[in-house]
């Protein structure tokens, strides 16, 4: 019975409970325990904003486990940096504004984002591709490590295979991160290239990260 007299008073059979609500917070926790939020109310509120909108949700493909070598101060994470990708990724440029909110949505770290966007000299739009390849490299000590990652989420080939990517858009990528880096000189840039040009060659146009991290291929960095 209520406590308070003009409280009205509800039975089972008079509450009308939406047969998709079960399903709906059953995904919801599912997307939680993967992506691991550490801001759970704010990280929520970018969830259900998202679905209600028919957009992709700030949610990772799969729980993440602790790398070693991967750096862990920043917040990011290659599982992190992939969803970013999906929900940004379709557009060449996009508005600082918007990648900032997708990124607040995530509980990553301003802290983080304010570095990239100095380092990069961002603002107004900004190729996603830079912004990303530029995030990248926070997930590793070099620019091989970053371009290692970088291949492992743009490629689509399925996991665990050989993380092929265009060399068109790997030249892309690696002489826009050697540029931001100051100390690769051009002719190191050139070397590269010519020498993953061979492996595109008999690869349809592609090359993945065994080609650079090969013995014979010269250091990206």
């Amino acid at each position: 019975m209520p406590t308070n007299p003009d409280e009205p008073y509800y039975c089972s059979q008079q509450i009308n409970i939406p047969p998709e609500l079960m399903d709906i917070l059953k995904q919801f926790t599912k997307a939680a325990i993967r992506t691991q939020p550490k801001d759970v109310l704010a990280w929520s509120a970018a969830y259900f904003r998202a679905m209600s909108k028919g957009e992709m949700p700030p949610v990772t493909e799969r729980l993440e486990m602790p790398v070693a070598t991967q750096k862990t101060d920043s917040g990011l994470t290659p599982g992190l940096l992939k969803t970013l990708d999906k929900q940004l990724g379709q557009k060449k440029e996009i508005k600082l504004s918007d990648i900032e909110q997708k990124w607040k949505d995530l509980s990553l770290p301003k802290a983080q984002f304010d570095d990239l966007v100095r380092v990069g000299n961002f603002s107004g739009k900004v190729d996603w591709i830079k912004f990303f390849s530029l995030a990248a490299s926070a997930l590793g000590d070099n620019i091989t490590e970053a371009m290692k990652v970088i291949c492992e989420i743009l490629t689509q080939d399925p996991d665990g295979g050989p993380a092929r990517i265009p060399l068109t858009l790997f030249t892309q990528i690696y002489t826009y991160l050697a540029k931001i880096d100051g100390e690769i000189s051009q002719q190191q840039t050139n070397d590269v290239l010519n020498h993953l040009q061979y492996d595109a060659d008999a690869q349809d146009g592609y090359v993945m990260p065994r080609n650079f991290l090969a013995n014979d291929c010269p250091q990206l960095s």
